[in-house]
């Protein structure tokens, strides 16, 4: 971990908070999944990526200007017993030795030490909303300190909701979080590769779940960014199909959208691949149409486009192919105005990727489509869906397909973090037949 890192991060928001104001932050709590069993903890993303520090039980509070230093954590103290049933600690003085912060003091003293911080501060920025317990908590500190009017301190004007202007620093992703993506990318890369290895009709989806996941775990992911969509022959047709426990079948196609989480930085990829190792006429056929719209979205996915271009360049592709495939009737300009396309494709070709798998930034500014630029990273995924519903020929029936790549946008086009899992129909025939 590179302390310079976050501590570059907390700088840059500092200079878009007023010296008056103070910013606290929150992680997540750790929730009780059944009984006594709580689910595997993960940091909330605004808080981490301002710290890195990855316990429960811990708030982040920037003041600018505090005489004793502007970074405090509240987090857990070190404590033996505990330790040895539930891991270790960082502790306060690990807090400052390793994470960079100023001061650090036991979460179980904040109610006594955080409401003086906020006293005569103008503004409080915080994730409003996101944890509506500690929300609660801040308003109480506030009132706390109104109830004191009479020591001559006077509570915060005014809570700001800090996502507006963190969440437009984090759209811009830094040399280190890159390098990051492209791990989790590579690592993402190599599950989807052995799921093709170990697929073949009669086993169930789960078992190539396992196989893939597995390969995640191997490279050093201790968990996915997102549960896993595998999701054999008609369940394809279901966008966020996630049971994964049917029987794969001789003749069907398989769709995986799957990315493993590295150092809480998401890789995000869809494969699409005939179960018994080889594309029917009807399924390459649709297959080679949404690879040609990947295409044609990545030719707009460079810097000087709008985020809007990769997402109409696609929906073109896929309507003239479904037009010439005889699944939509009309002309393409007819198409492309009455959205008849939607009925085979009805999602986004894409959206921002960073530590949340639908990561945060906005899409418009001032209600036009934002400009790309260097340092954005988005997934770009269209797909086609046909279900019995639609009134197509039945050889055409519950075959779902959906293509996901990663891309990062650099000063003189694009990279694709996740161009090493086959894609091509030689490629992933190839990967089968070996």
């Amino acid at each position: 971990m590179n302390k310079e890192v976050y501590a570059r991060r907390r700088a840059e928001l500092v200079n878009q908070v007023g010296s008056d104001d103070i910013v606290i932050v929150p992680t997540s709590p750790e929730r009780a999944r059944n009984g006594d069993v709580i689910y595997q903890f993960r940091p909330d993303s605004d808080f981490h990526y301002l710290c890195g520090f990855s316990e429960p039980d811990a708030v982040l509070v920037i003041s600018p200007g505090r005489i004793q230093g502007e970074v405090v954590l509240f987090c857990r103290e070190k404590d033996a017993f505990r330790e040895m049933w539930d891991g270790r600690r960082v502790g306060l003085q690990g807090a400052i030795d390793d994470y960079g912060v100023d001061d650090a003091f036991p979460f179980e003293d904040m109610n006594e030490i955080l409401p003086s911080m906020m006293e005569e501060k103008a503004k409080v920025f915080t994730t409003v909303g996101r944890y509506p317990d500690f929300d609660s908590q801040l308003l109480a500190w506030m009132n706390q300190i109104k109830l004191d009017a009479s020591r001559g301190k006077h509570a915060p004007y005014e809570f700001v909701d800090l996502n507006h202007i963190l969440h437009e620093q984090r759209l811009f992703k830094r040399p280190d979080e890159i390098a990051r993506m492209r791990k989790a990318g590579r690592m993402s890369a190599a599950g989807h590769q052995r799921a093709m290895e170990v697929c073949r009709p009669n086993l169930y989806e789960y078992q190539v779940q396992a196989e893939m996941e597995c390969e995640f775990r191997k490279a050093g992911s201790h968990y996915n960014a997102y549960p896993s969509i595998v999701a054999g022959g008609q369940n394809a047709c279901i966008l966020h199909y996630v049971e994964n426990d049917c029987l794969l079948k001789n003749g069907d196609l398989l769709l995986i959208d799957a990315g493993a989480e590295y150092e809480c930085y998401a890789a995000d990829i869809s494969r699409t691949f005939p179960v018994n190792g080889k594309f029917s006429p009807e399924q390459r056929a649709l297959y080679d149409i949404v690879l040609e719209a990947q295409d044609a979205a990545f030719q707009k996915c460079g810097p000087g486009h709008t985020w809007n271009e990769p997402h109409d360049a696609a929906v073109e592709k896929i309507s003239q192919g479904l037009l010439d495939e005889g699944l939509l009737s009309g002309t393409l300009e007819q198409i492309l105005e009455t959205s008849s396309y939607t009925k085979f494709y009805m999602h986004r070709t894409g959206h921002w990727l960073g530590m949340d798998v639908h990561d945060v930034g906005d899409y418009q500014v001032e209600d036009a489509w934002r400009e790309l630029e260097p340092g954005m990273v988005f997934t770009v995924e269209p797909g086609i869906y046909v279900n019995p519903s639609s009134g197509v020929d039945e050889k055409w029936h519950n075959i779902g397909i959906r293509v996901e790549d990663n891309v990062l946008v650099t000063r003189t086009g694009f990279e694709n973090l996740t161009a090493a899992a086959p894609k091509t129909v030689e490629e992933i025939e190839s990967v089968m037949a070996a």
